[in-house]
């Protein structure tokens, strides 16, 4: 794309803005980044202030399942989720110039190629290996084909609507779903999730918020917080000539401008209004940031293409598997097995309906809590003893309470041969990375242009992670001065937000 050519988008957008009454501060500036493949950004021209309100955005000009012509068709396929969203999409971008949405799809690029469920196998294997993405992005492409292939098709088929399969095809599915992934946002019970023109275009800075995200309603006196950036047809009639009918309503699409209607149902919700208010004085001149949420590089990568220096959120995570595999080559597969189970009866009596298949290694290098009562319980030496009683009872002889975890809990945790242990389980998961060192590839990151974006977000993913295995090592050699809990281990940790889909 050319830089005239996304001048004349961005004008175009301007237009659609303005005729969708979406709003925003003279002080805000629109750029295109002709080096950074013509992608978006907003500077301030003048001061801003904390709590100046620099954007409205109607509700009913945010892109959803709700305000979709598809509507009706998507409901009654009983569709849902991400995969209702994603079809939404592809609807109204079937649909062209005669979208109410064109002056504002347009401006979009066709699909976020960055995202890693748009790389090839071959991609994947290559540059996400050894990486927390990597058996997570293979997993995600086949469930995303399986979806498509069990549900998108056959709703097309069966649409009462005729609809052209090549707008709903595996590529514009995929297509779909990275722009959600990267750009939808929670917007209220009504309309749920959707496309928010406008406040998709600030960029993410991690504990760098500039700008606020609010949901505003004419009849409440409380706002509803939407910083949160997430993850229908009509009467059976498609547009024809110069007019389209959306949720019963006849609305006018001569122009990209085309307005947008909303169901009579939606009530009160239709002079609702998303704010955007800023949260901290930004200067004239300098970028105006939103915030996606606090996340490692892992999930930064995964929903939106892109990863952060020096982020403080990311982790690694070390499988059950490898710890029995780990296990397994010390001691017999009967021994493995007794722990394995006596360590799971006392998490479950600590925290029940919480399963653990991974343990989660903090960025300063501290592993969980459950890690640590694993090995020790794998390690402990007097087996009558271990198969005569219980381990809780042993420890409580020993002035040690699982539940607890103090600075002598930690002692008796930490002892040389946990140490040892998880020394040995950070070079298996070191040995996931392939045979290039980590040195290798901080050699291939200061060479790599950021404009080969895959290569050079995966090198920042894998280098976060593997710094933080030697933390780990560090840990391992000469402890800590505290051992995290993780609310019951499982909390919010990362391969439960990889799995959404």
């Amino acid at each position: 794309m050319t830089t005239t050519t996304s001048s004349r988008r961005l004008r175009a957008f301007k237009r659609w803005m303005n005729h969708q009454s979406i709003h925003h501060s003279d002080a805000l500036d629109l750029i295109i980044q002709p080096h950074n493949n013509h992608q978006l950004c907003i500077k301030t021209l003048y001061n801003l202030h904390d709590g100046d309100v620099i954007a409205t955005i109607p509700k009913r000009s945010c892109l959803t399942v709700k305000s979709s012509g598809a509507c009706h068709l998507i409901e009654d396929f009983s569709l849902e989720g991400y995969m209702a969203l994603a079809v939404a999409v592809m609807y109204e971008k079937s649909l062209r110039q005669q979208s109410p949405w064109f002056g504002y799809l347009q401006l979009l690029p066709e699909r976020n190629s960055d995202v890693p469920l748009l790389w090839s196998v071959d991609e994947i294997d290559e540059l996400l290996v050894g990486t927390e993405l990597h058996k997570t992005v293979k997993e995600d492409k086949a469930l995303v084909y399986e979806d498509w292939k069990s549900c998108i098709v056959p709703f097309v088929e069966s649409s009462p609507t005729p609809l052209d399969p090549d707008d709903f095809d595996l590529d514009q599915y995929l297509a779909a779903k990275s722009l959600i992934s990267s750009r939808s946002f929670q917007i209220d019970d009504y309309y749920g999730f959707g496309m928010v023109p406008l406040a998709d275009l600030f960029n993410h800075k991690t504990n760098a918020e500039d700008v606020h995200f609010t949901s505003v309603s004419d009849n409440s006196e409380s706002d509803t917080d939407s910083s949160e950036n997430i993850e229908n047809q009509t009467d059976g009639n498609l547009p024809n000539g110069d007019h389209v009918f959306q949720n019963g309503k006849e609305s006018n699409v001569n122009s990209p401008e085309g307005d947008i209607s909303a169901d009579d149902d939606a009530c009160d919700s239709n002079t609702e209004i998303l704010e955007m208010i800023m949260v901290r004085d930004v200067k004239a001149g300098t970028e105006v940031f939103n915030t996606y949420g606090t996340m490692g590089n892992a999930a930064l990568l995964h929903r939106y293409g892109f990863t952060e220096p020096d982020n403080p959120y990311n982790i690694v995570n070390i499988d059950l598997e490898l710890v029995l595999q780990w296990s397994s080559s010390i001691f017999s597969s009967r021994h493995t097995r007794t722990r394995l189970s006596s360590w799971k009866k006392l998490h479950i009596s600590e925290f029940p309906n919480q399963q653990i298949d991974y343990f989660e290694i903090s960025s300063d290098g501290e592993p969980e809590a459950e890690l640590l009562k694993l090995i020790f319980i794998i390690l402990f030496k007097d087996y009558n003893e271990f198969e005569r009683s219980n381990v809780v009872s042993i420890c409580n002889k020993k002035g040690f309470v699982f539940g607890e975890i103090t600075e002598t809990n930690k002692k008796v945790l930490l002892t040389e041969s946990v140490r040892s242990g998880l020394l040995s389980l950070a070079d298996i998961r070191e040995r996931c990375y392939g045979l290039r060192s980590l040195e290798d590839d901080v050699e291939a990151l200061e060479a790599c242009p950021v404009s080969n974006r895959k290569l050079y977000h995966s090198l920042v993913l894998r280098i976060s992670e593997r710094r933080i295995i030697e933390k780990l090592r560090a840990y391992a050699s000469v402890g800590s001065a505290r051992v995290r809990v993780l609310g019951g281990c499982n909390g919010s940790t990362l391969r439960k937000k990889l799995q959404k889909r």
